[in-house]
């Protein structure tokens, strides 16, 4: 009997504390409405930003998308740096053959001289003098033998004689291939020694000779020479014949 009624007193006492808890719950303002119960409380201030979360993974490469438009043509750069200078090529093919150019001048040196002097006092008329002292006479075409300068290089030469006039009148002439070209005349003065002289530019052929000659008999034979006077007769090449 007692534990009856200690059961039945315990189940009453929850059901009250049941019923309190319930109205207190139905006794809470609703916080969404402008005002709970009998008035609202006043908005509060928007709080701070959040500090910056961490940097995410990197995601994955899209799909590779279309090729775009060619952009306009930018301007000229600046020329850049001389590279350094690349293998040498493969050697290409012969080319056409040129123009034919014009002949030059030979590298071979023509040398052609002689200067002579007079050691006899009275040559010999009608026949060629012999000048028989040698100031040069390298290439040997003069001939002291015969006293005639032998042509061994075809082309323009320059001959030239000075002689000294004593005694007697002279005339005497430049001959070429039996051919008097040139005759000098001298008048002798007495007690007086006087000079002769002449010049002359030839062209000679192979073989050509040339020589002095006392022109005439031998009424005009003063040319003379001794230990203080002289009486020469030189000549040389100007230029060789290029044909």
């Amino acid at each position: 009997m007692r534990g009856s009624a200690g059961f039945l007193l315990c189940s009453l006492l929850l059901l009250a504390l049941h019923g309190t808890q319930v109205a207190a719950q139905d006794d809470q303002p609703d916080p969404k409405m402008p005002c709970a119960n009998w008035m609202g409380g006043v908005p509060g201030h928007p709080g701070h930003n959040g500090l910056p979360g961490r940097d995410g993974k990197d995601g994955k490469d899209g799909v590779k998308g279309e090729k775009g438009e060619q952009g306009l043509q930018g301007p000229k750069g600046d020329p850049g740096e001389r590279g350094i200078p690349g293998a040498e090529g493969p050697r290409g093919f012969p080319g056409q053959l040129g123009i034919k150019g014009q002949k030059g001048e030979s590298a071979y040196v023509y040398r052609s001289a002689f200067s002579v002097g007079l050691t006899e006092r009275a040559p010999h008329p009608n026949v060629p003098i012999r000048f028989t002292k040698i100031f040069y006479n390298q290439q040997n075409h003069y001939d002291a033998s015969t006293g005639k300068f032998l042509c061994s290089i075809p082309g323009t030469y320059y001959f030239a004689y000075h002689l000294t006039v004593y005694l007697t009148d002279v005339k005497v002439s430049l001959y070429k291939k039996d051919r008097a070209v040139i005759i000098t005349y001298d008048q002798f003065q007495n007690n007086n020694v006087d000079q002769a002289s002449g010049s002359v530019l030839l062209h000679l052929s192979t073989g050509d000779e040339v020589w002095l000659q006392v022109y005439g008999e031998g009424s005009n034979n003063g040319v003379y020479a001794d230990n203080t006077n002289d009486s020469t007769f030189m000549g040389f090449l100007l230029y060789p014949d290029t044909d």
